[in-house]
């Protein structure tokens, strides 16, 4: 067990310790709509990991209560990935729907105690009734129903009476409570659906809130570890378990960050629409973030596990960087995995003065002494090395092959290039070498030639074709958006690449490390005799790293240097790089991307934002304007709002669910109360209106209202578009899209008088 312990690891011993339980029990209740992905290696590693650090268990409980969306494939895809990771969960997998009858009963115990009834209002005024963060709601008038007629209209739902959408049952808690979700939360709604599992037994299904609390205390579960979005829901998960005033001991909840990772999607929606939409080949392709895709390319049960080792166990979200899960299996696979000799563009090398044939003995470990293992490489005077070993002209630095310069073979001799065969076009055929018979790998080299560097090669009579497929990443920002992000060299195949023909005799399950190339597996679903298939894992070092140039480029527009004590401060090298970033990359106005680049806090806190929300220049505008002031006036522990929310709000004027001016009406109060702005928007009714439909009245009784006006800019005065427009905007408190508003009013104004 790890000697620093997270704070969840701190909780758990303190309950041991005063003996509120006996055991710990854990339990990791995915729903069934899809391949798990990276987030949830995360969940299983922290949840697995607490009950075995504890001598305790841990339950694989499947929350199936959305039938419309669940599936026995995705039920296997969950259970493989427990197992590939290298957890137990013991005899048998839980399913909410075993607990269907259960849970039916003790929402009717509710009824019966008066505390759940079923509402009949439509969703649209069930939410104009909830209230907003400063005002209190309003209780259905169908609360008023009694036990008896609740109790009858329960059993009706379940038996398949009524149609979906038209009654739900709801907890009887406090319409005035803080917390919104607390205020009469739904437990039960209908759904006329086919399920996987239970058939067509039930026509009411129970809301997450209700099954979930009721599913971990009939397991026995002590510690229920969610992430950090089901906070407010705790609420709830309490108030289930002690209205009901079950025996004790009872579970508690507790949340931890969920992992966001850069260069990545993570939504189960996002991932269905790209295994739908065919932009990857289904769950298991190896470009995806599903556990099933890592183990396809590669990745070992250990990298994973190391890597969600490294990110930790915190209370706040946070973006970590996709380089450190490559960080974690390259360092698995460097100390294990042999070195071997693949040519992926192959240029042919004729040595004219070898004659005959011979094995190399070549150690599979050559960094490696105490490592055993080594195989035999056929040489011969015909060879393929790769096509960009060898350079006519090379550049400075270039240290193989050139006309000048001789090399060394991998474990072989030294070879010198003697003339270049061109085609017609006047492309590279061949190259026609000599070698130096004194010059051989591990034996004296008494050749006297010096080289500065060996390249890969395998011998053309011997070398087997296989198809190897250069995995990168899928997206080609750090924060994508859609399928316009996506990478369009995210695969790369190449099938004709040569190998030395010992890699083809090895178990087809063996990774190996392709020498300059990278780390490399062979395809478990694709790899034949006949076609040998392997998957690049990852990369030898992180091509995709950020590497800044520190030299002051004059084509760059320069930072704004800022005044301070009479002295104009330059800035440091990281604000410059930072500033250089934001005006170039990003397209940010100097004084934007100054304020940012010298704000440590501003710029960190942009940053973040960034990688929920790709919209640079919104988000920059809305930081350094509205989040700025708040610092003005408060510490930064005070604040009350978080990048993410910050991100919401930009999306929806991004959307144009709500305008600019709204905007700054909504970061006030989620600057005062941290609610989030989506919640703030429509308790508040404040969504953009964008229908012409409802903008046209408005626009036509302005103008009634001001004909001397209308006649003025008819005549000529066009800048009284901007009155008209004003008022438009004023009349519909800021709501109405002043785009939309615009265009109307210029063509109403354009039309004739009406008789």
């Amino acid at each position: 067990m790890n000697e620093s312990k997270d704070f969840l690891r701190t909780i758990v011993e303190k309950d041991l310790k005063s003996g509120k339980y006996k055991e710990v029990v854990t339990r990791f209740p995915p729903e069934p709509n899809g391949f798990p992905h990276i987030g949830h290696a995360k969940s299983i590693a922290i949840n697995f990991g607490i009950a075995r650090d504890y001598n305790g268990h841990c339950n694989l409980r499947m929350d199936d209560t959305n039938p419309t969306t669940e599936d026995t494939q995705y039920v296997e895809a969950l259970k493989d990935a427990v197992k590939w990771l290298g957890f137990d969960w013991g005899k048998s997998v839980y399913f909410t729907s075993d607990y269907f009858s259960k849970l039916y009963e003790y929402a009717v115990k509710l009824i019966k105690m008066d505390k759940a009834y079923v509402d009949s209002l439509d969703e649209e005024t069930m939410r104009e009734y909830r209230g907003t963060v400063t005002e209190p709601g309003k209780r259905s008038q169908y609360a008023q129903r009694s036990i008896e007629e609740n109790l009858d209209l329960f059993e009706r739902m379940k038996n398949g009476e009524f149609k979906d959408g038209a009654h739900v049952l709801r907890a009887k808690i406090d319409m005035s409570a803080a917390n919104m979700k607390m205020r009469d939360p739904l437990l039960y709604r209908i759904k006329h659906a086919h399920h996987f599992r239970a058939g067509d037994a039930w026509s009411i299904y129970p809301m997450y809130d209700f099954a979930h609390c009721l599913s971990d205390y009939m397991e026995g579960v002590s510690h229920s570890i969610c992430t950090l979005e089901f906070e407010n829901n705790r609420d709830i998960y309490d108030w289930v378990l002690d209205t009901l005033d079950l025996e004790p001991p009872r579970p508690y909840q507790h949340e931890f960050a969920r992992l966001g990772m850069n260069y990545t999607v993570m939504s189960k929606r996002k991932l269905l629409e790209l295994v739908e939409g065919e932009q990857v080949n289904g769950w298991d392709d190896p470009r995806l973030p599903t556990i099933a895709g890592y183990k396809r390319r590669g990745y070992t049960p250990k990298s994973i596990l190391t890597f969600c080792d490294q990110i930790g166990i915190a209370k706040a979200n946070s973006m970590v960087d996709v380089a450190q899960l490559e960080f974690c299996i390259r360092d698995d696979l460097n100390p294990k995995v042999p070195r071997v000799m693949c040519v992926l563009d192959p240029l042919k090398i004729t040595i004219e003065n070898y004659e005959g044939s011979e094995e190399i003995d070549a150690p599979y470990y050559p960094h490696d002494v105490p490592k055993e293992g080594s195989r035999k490489i056929p040489f011969s005077g015909e060879l393929y090395i790769e096509r960009d070993d060898f350079n006519e002209n090379p550049p400075k630095g270039y240290f193989r092959l050139t006309p000048e310069q001789p090399v060394r073979l991998r474990h072989g001799y030294i070879i010198a290039c003697k003339e270049v065969i061109k085609d017609d076009s006047g492309n590279i055929t061949e190259i026609k070498a000599i070698y130096y018979p004194d010059s051989k790998s591990g034996s004296e080299d008494t050749s006297g030639i010096k080289v500065k560097s060996a390249i890969q090669w395998v011998s053309v009579a011997e070398a087997k074709t296989v198809e190897v497929r250069l995995y990168d990443r899928l997206f080609k920002v750090e924060e994508p958006e859609g399928m316009e992000d996506i990478n369009p060299d995210s695969l790369q195949v190449i099938k004709d690449a040569l190998i030395e023909p010992a890699v083809i005799n090895e178990k087809p399950d063996e990774r190996f490390q392709f020498e300059r190339q990278g780390y490399f597996y062979a395809d478990p679903v694709d790899y034949t005799d006949e076609t040998p298939v392997f998957n690049k894992i990852v990369g030898l070092k992180d091509s995709w790293g950020k590497k800044k140039k520190t030299t002051k480029d004059e084509s760059k527009p320069q930072a704004k240097k800022v005044q301070v004590d009479g002295e104009v401060a330059p800035m440091t090298e990281l604000q410059q790089l930072l500033f250089d970033k934001y005006t170039s990359e990003f397209k940010l106005n100097r004084e934007v991307a100054n304020t940012l680049a010298r704000d440590e806090y501003l710029s960190t806190f942009y940053e973040k934002a960034l990688c929920v929300l790709n919209s640079p220049i919104a988000l920059a505008n809305l930081v350094t304007n509205e989040v700025a002031r708040e610092l003005k006036q408060k510490q930064v522990n005070e604040l009350k709002f978080n990048t993410t929310q910050v991100a919401q709000l930009v999306k929806m004027m991004d959307d144009e669910t709500i305008s600019s001016k709204i905007a700054k009406q909504v970061f006030e109060e989620m600057a005062n109360t941290g609610e989030d702005p989506e919640q703030i928007v429509e308790s508040k009714g404040l969504v953009q209106i964008s229908d012409p439909a409802k903008i046209l009245p408005i626009i036509d009784d302005i103008i009634a209202k001001n004909p001397d006006n209308v006649e003025k800019f008819r005549a000529g005065n066009t800048k009284l578009l901007g009155f008209f427009v004003g008022q438009v905007l004023k009349s519909t408190g800021g709501k109405a899209n002043p785009k939309v508003v615009n265009t109307l009013v210029q063509q109403q104004l354009s039309e004739p008088e009406r008789c």
